[in-house]
């Protein structure tokens, strides 16, 4: 195939402009946030997942103290109602029998507060682990929420940058007569399409082309359409490229 050597130049603009276009490709597909927000998002689940077990127990120990209350309660008011009795009583045995009640609810109520005194230290105790917990969580949330709004504008970045390269490459590409163009895109489907020979070096894939490929471009007309023995890509040469 032959082509004026102006129209092989623009094939290196479409070329950068289908760099660019992958490139924005992959940005708008993965920020550079994502990974990270991924992350986050698996280790809030765990953090969730350990809150929860921790207000569990946390409430157990609540339920768990306000049933001492509720006993503790019950024993005070037998109490106040046997020593009302105990006042009142003008019967010697009965007197007796209330006494040895009362000392009874005495010990109870001794066992209860007890009780209660390790139950409200293991609450304290709950209470700090659920508050820390929810502070790990809270601070995962805000991370992952700020790289989340930091993605969402890369990403609406990296769209832009992909519509404006699509647009260029629409118009580099309507000025590449349709025979070259096609030769081209075929090319570019499997790699690079184009690259510049400079002095020796084919840019699409950075080799140095040996001396008798160098040769035989040398001997071809400025019209003709070459391509790297290494990598198939359009040759396109200027007077960069030491011929």
């Amino acid at each position: 195939m032959n082509a004026d050597p102006a129209d092989q130049r623009r094939l290196l603009d479409l070329a950068e402009l289908d760099v660019r276009i992958r490139r924005t490709e992959v940005a708008k597909a993965n920020p550079p946030q994502a990974a990270r927000v991924q992350e986050l998002l698996t280790h809030r689940s765990t953090l969730t997942q350990e809150l929860a077990r921790l207000a569990g127990a946390r409430d157990d120990l609540r339920a768990e103290l306000s049933r001492i209350e509720s006993d503790v309660a019950v024993v005070d008011a037998r109490a106040e109602r046997d020593a009302q009795r105990l006042a009142a009583s003008a019967n010697a045995k009965e007197a007796q029998s209330l006494e040895n009640e009362l000392a009874s609810l005495a010990r109870r109520k001794s066992d209860l507060e007890d009780g209660e005194l390790s139950v409200m230290e293991r609450l304290e105790t709950a209470e700090s682990e659920v508050t820390a917990q929810e502070a790990l969580l809270a601070e995962t949330n805000a991370e992952g929420a700020r790289l989340s709004a930091e993605a969402k504008t890369a990403v609406a970045d990296a769209t832009r940058d992909l519509e404006a390269a699509t647009r260029d490459r629409a118009a580099v590409a309507a000025s590449v007569p349709s025979d070259l163009l096609a030769m081209y895109d075929r090319l570019a489907a499997r790699g690079n399409g184009a690259g510049l020979l400079r002095r020796g070096t084919c840019e699409a894939c950075n080799m140095v082309l040996s001396g008798t490929d160098l040769s035989s471009i040398r001997a071809a007309s400025a019209d003709a359409v070459l391509t790297c023995p290494e990598c198939g890509a359009i040759l396109v040469r200027t007077e960069e490229s030491g011929l």
